[in-house]
């Protein structure tokens, strides 16, 4: 009768663990979507040719998202002539599957934008003209709806550039316009499930990122001139901040282009943009119904290349016009600028096992960087040498590798130690 107990709770755990692994949820910018990623026992120096290349895969499409790597496949999507495509890799780089999912962004940088999310055994993406698909490990598309479409969506200039988020047993995306600011379909059916509050105005180029706080989840995005907060659960607008006003009479030329997910810490939300607006940051009331603005600062606004916040510092790069711009820490706590430092151009930032990891847009160095308050300290770097196009992905780390998406190619690389070397040291 022990043996059997045994048995049988031995069986209880392989499916409780493998159901854990199935639910797990690979997103844009990691965890949480804050760009940092929980790694340990990486280089903190490369050689002076940059870490070993593993492998690349060429011919994925033209595109400026990321891959989307989880324990047994990589996901990435591209642009194949007018359409849209996900594809489908082993942890090897060899092709398992390509799907056409929606037709690409047919005006201005028509490239596929839309970093995949996969959660629960699919993966939810939108295409670049709007349509938001379901499809599943092998490729099959279980659902989808053209959002913009439906909900009388208005485009921003540079078409849709959403990842769509995970909310509990929903997934949302933001169409904008007058009908719906934000909506959110069952994550098995399709099913519209609800449709928030509209701003009447265009949703920008923003991934969402869910907050939890006062016992209350919402979603905090960006409009053309607001920052939103929507319950997640019934999809009721809670509040809209001016962020375009914050921003007039600079005597700087500004655009309206919103790129950046915010960062949530504690009750306080950071948010920033390009184009010389003012970062803010946001605190919320104790059941999130409410915010009140805490600091500003104008010397931290990245154009699409994300923040990370380690420890009390945020960091990331700025903006001086569309080719150029520096790197900067600022203090979460008082909003003081620590410094500005050039090094190559302004690009995207990642963080994990406690480095900072700088992928520069314009001739693709990628850095190797120690946080610092005090200074901008770049331990190593090296350049990309596959792909074309503009260096606008955003890099991924997962099981000890870098994952570098240039154009058509994406590229691996190796940044664990050894354990054979951890071992001796």
């Amino acid at each position: 009768m022990n043996n059997l107990k045994r048995s049988l709770f031995s069986f209880f755990l392989i499916v409780v663990v493998n159901g854990i692994v199935v639910a797990q949820l690979h997103d844009w910018r990691g965890a949480e979507r804050t760009g940092v990623y929980n790694e340990t026992g990486l280089l903190k120096q490369w050689a002076e040719s940059g870490p070993e290349l593993l492998w690349f895969s060429e011919g994925l499409g033209m595109g400026y998202s990321s891959a989307t790597v989880t324990d047994d496949a990589i996901y990435i999507t591209g642009r194949k002539d007018t359409i849209d495509v996900i594809t489908a890799l082993n942890l090897e780089g060899e092709k398992l599957w390509e799907t056409p999912f929606g037709k690409s962004w047919f005006r201005s940088y028509t490239d596929a934008r839309s970093t995949p999310t996969y959660y629960s055994g699919k993966i939810f993406l939108v295409s670049g003209s709007g349509e938001i698909v379901c499809v599943n490990k092998k490729g099959k598309i279980l659902w989808s709806d053209n959002h913009y479409e439906r909900f009388e969506g208005v485009f921003p200039r540079f078409g849709v550039s959403e990842s769509p988020l995970i909310v509990d047993d929903k997934v949302v995306v933001s169409p904008g316009g007058d009908v719906a600011s934000l909506v959110a379909y069952d994550l098995k059916s399709g099913k519209l499930i609800w449709k928030a509050e509209p701003v009447n105005e265009a949703t920008h180029y923003v991934n969402p990122v869910l907050v939890k706080h006062g016992g209350r989840e919402l979603i905090v995005t960006l409009t053309e001139n607001h920052i939103i907060g929507v319950d997640a659960e019934k999809g009721q607008l809670l509040w809209k901040v001016n962020y375009a006003g914050m921003n007039e009479n600079t005597g700087k030329r500004m655009r309206k282009n919103h790129a950046n997910t915010p960062i949530y810490r504690n009750g306080q939300i950071f948010v920033c943009s390009g184009y010389n607006h003012t970062s803010v940051m946001l605190k919320l009331n104790e059941d999130a119904s409410q915010t009140e603005v805490v600091w500003n600062n104008k010397d931290i606004d990245p154009h699409h290349g994300g923040v990370v916040l380690l420890g009390d510092h945020l960091f990331s790069s700025n903006y001086e016009n569309n080719a150029n711009g520096d790197w900067v820490c600022v203090d979460w706590n008082s909003g003081e600028t620590q410094w500005i430092e050039e090094w190559h151009n302004k690009g995207s930032i990642i963080s994990a096992d406690n480095m900072l990891y700088f992928y520069e847009e314009k001739a693709g160095n990628i850095g190797l960087v120690k946080p610092s308050a005090e200074k901008l300290d770049v331990i190593s770097e090296f350049k990309v040498d596959k792909g074309t196009g503009p260096h606008w992905s955003h890099p991924v780390i997962r099981d000890g590798k870098m994952y570098i998406r240039h154009g058509e190619v994406l590229m691996v690389y190796k940044v664990k130690i050894d354990s054979g070397l951890a071992s001796a040291e």
